[in-house]
């Protein structure tokens, strides 16, 4: 019996199913087959496109593949297979697979929006909303594209959905056939992109789009789009210098009209700044290591405030030389005998007490190699976006991470012109409208700060890259502007320098010949690049790290990994 009515249901639910749908997509979660038919759907879409990860790994590691850092004696390794700086690099270095993995997972999810939005389009969404999400697909797809193609050159361009076997068959693109869809999809992303949002900051503008799109063409060396590009960006009105330099970067500044595109962190929300950095950027007596630090080589690189350089101005002092330069100086790098996380902070092997501020009481100077062996080998310390919130809050810091800002598209305006040899006011109104807001006054009250007058192009190309070395550094940009400069053999095949070890010997031979902290001003070539071998070779300090930039190195490999999968992935020379 009981086998005779399960025959029964069973026919009963075959009949009932005869006659209804078949179609098991689920209707009250999201799914593959149903999403992207709504705005709320499009908006949690458009969201995961300025997760973090997207914009900040591997780039924002780069400053310390740069002149502009030292780590103690060796080149920082952040990952696996070798660094940057020891001619080691290959396609299974974190940061090879990190960039191209990274760009291509945001390339997916973009594309994957354009090509569902449609199911938006028959439910009636309005058009203007799916134009603007349509929009911040372009932007995320154009601005990965521009870091592929910059750093590996010819890629596989994907611009819809394709299996596992389809990708794999594919060859790498010539960056020329990629460049000007680049570009469309920026101008794509222009067009469709609000100039203002009322509350979503993170969310791309169309001030945004302009400005990255000025980026990608300055490092293809298309300095006409790149000028046109930065100057209707600055045509829309929207963005400003902010009057303090230093502010900008601090974790309380929030968004202001300067940042035209960053990604917000939040402590709360514990999307933070690396731990790795917070640690090693603090000094060691406010709890950090002190030992990701400015080189040398950036210290020499400001200029003094009559606007020449080191080994030029009467105004420098090697035992004082943080004393008349650009304000910007003293802005990034925390000028000796200053108060900085509650400290004053003092390196000389001499200091083997310090002020705790909080106490008002001296205690062991922690930040003296006297004292604690691994504090900063070459005595420098960071202090650009680094402030007291840094120890109130260690080790979580919640700094902005800007992707572009403003002073970036004066500068890029500023260059583009300058190689286009169509040097007018408005060039020289750039360069000393980022110069003048270093020293607190208008770019048109000249006799305040040294302002660039020259029209000489030679002039013009130094002035500029030396003012997005110092006002640009530690954001990320000066490893990008070395490679596409063709500098970076020249500039990354020396050695960073440090003091000698033990402290005793630093003090008989520095502090106590009153040569410190330098024992005399180093030469500055005509790149802005700064000589402080002499001082190795009279024994007064010691080689650090050796960086080594092979000339195969403007280019990156190919991710091995990739390359396992897809034969037809040939990979770059000399790797």
């Amino acid at each position: 019996m009981n086998s005779k009515y399960i025959s029964i249901i069973a026919g009963i639910a075959l009949t009932a199913a005869s006659c209804t749908s078949m179609d098991i997509t689920p209707k009250t979660q999201g799914n593959s087959a149903s999403w992207y038919s709504s705005e709320a759907e499009l908006q949690l879409a458009a969201n995961e496109f300025y997760m973090i990860g997207y914009w900040n790994r591997p780039l924002e590691d780069s400053e310390q593949w740069t002149d502009n850092v030292t780590y103690r004696q060796q080149n920082r390794n952040p990952g696996s297979g070798g660094t940057i700086l020891d001619a080691t690099m290959n396609g299974r270095q974190y940061e090879v697979y990190a960039l191209w993995q990274q760009s291509y997972k945001l390339i997916s999810r973009a594309n994957t929006l354009l090509e569902n939005i449609h199911r938006a389009e028959e439910k009636g969404v309005n058009p203007d909303v799916i134009k603007r999400f349509k929009a911040e697909a372009y932007f995320a797809r154009a601005c990965k594209y521009a870091d592929l193609l910059f750093f590996y050159g010819d890629i596989p361009y994907l611009e819809k959905y394709m299996t596992i076997r389809e990708a794999e068959e594919l060859g790498r693109r010539a960056k020329s056939e990629i460049i000007p869809l680049v570009y469309d999809d920026f101008d794509k992303a222009a067009d469709g992109l609000p100039r203002e949002w009322s509350s979503e900051h993170i969310h791309a503008t169309k001030g945004a789009a302009l400005a990255m799109k000025a980026r990608f063409a300055l490092y293809m060396g298309d300095w006409a789009t790149a000028a046109k590009a930065a100057k209707d960006c600055m045509d829309l009105n929207v963005y400003s210098l902010a009057s303090d330099y230093g502010s900008i970067f601090l974790q309380s500044t929030g968004m202001i009209p300067e940042k035209i595109f960053c990604i917000p962190r939040s402590i709360e929300n514990n999307v933070v700044l690396d731990e790795w950095f917070v640690k090693n950027g603090l000094p060691r007596n406010a709890g950090g290591y002190g030992s990701y630090n400015p080189s040398w080589d950036l210290l020499a690189a400001y200029l003094c405030t009559d606007g020449l350089p080191i080994d030029e101005s009467p105004l420098f002092d090697p035992q004082h030389p943080f004393a008349n330069r650009d304000p910007r100086c003293t802005m990034t790098i925390v000028e000796f005998g200053t108060a900085h996380c509650g400290f004053i902070y003092d390196p000389s092997p001499a200091a083997t007490k310090v002020l705790n501020l909080s106490t008002n009481a001296m205690q062991s100077n922690n930040d003296s190699r006297a004292v604690a062996q691994y504090a900063s080998f070459n005595g420098l310390v960071w202090k650009k976006m680094i402030d007291d919130n840094w120890v109130t809050n260690f080790p979580k810091a919640e700094n902005d991470y800007i992707v572009i800002r403003y002073a970036d598209v004066l500068l890029m305006y500023a260059e583009a012109k300058i190689e286009l040899n169509e040097i007018d006011d408005s060039v020289l109104e750039a360069i000393n409208s980022v110069r003048a807001r270093a020293y607190g006054v208008k770019a048109s009250t000249t006799s305040a700060y040294p302002s660039v007058t020259t029209r000489d192009q030679a002039e013009l190309r130094r002035a500029v890259r030396l003012e997005r070395r110092v006002e640009l550094a530690m954001e990320g940009r000066r490893y990008m502007d070395l490679i596409r400069w063709r500098l970076a053999d020249k500039a990354l095949n020396r050695y960073n320098y440090i003091y000698l070890y033990p402290a005793s010997e630093c003090k008989s031979k520095l502090v106590d010949k009153d040569l410190w902290p330098w024992p005399s001003t180093p030469d500055i070539d005509e790149d802005g690049l700064a000589d402080f071998s002499p001082w190795a070779s009279q024994g007064l300090v010691m080689y650090g790290a050796e960086r080594v930039f092979p000339q195969h190195q403007y280019l990156w490999p190919i991710p091995s990994h990739d390359r396992e999968l897809c034969p037809n992935l040939n990979d770059n020379d000399g790797y």
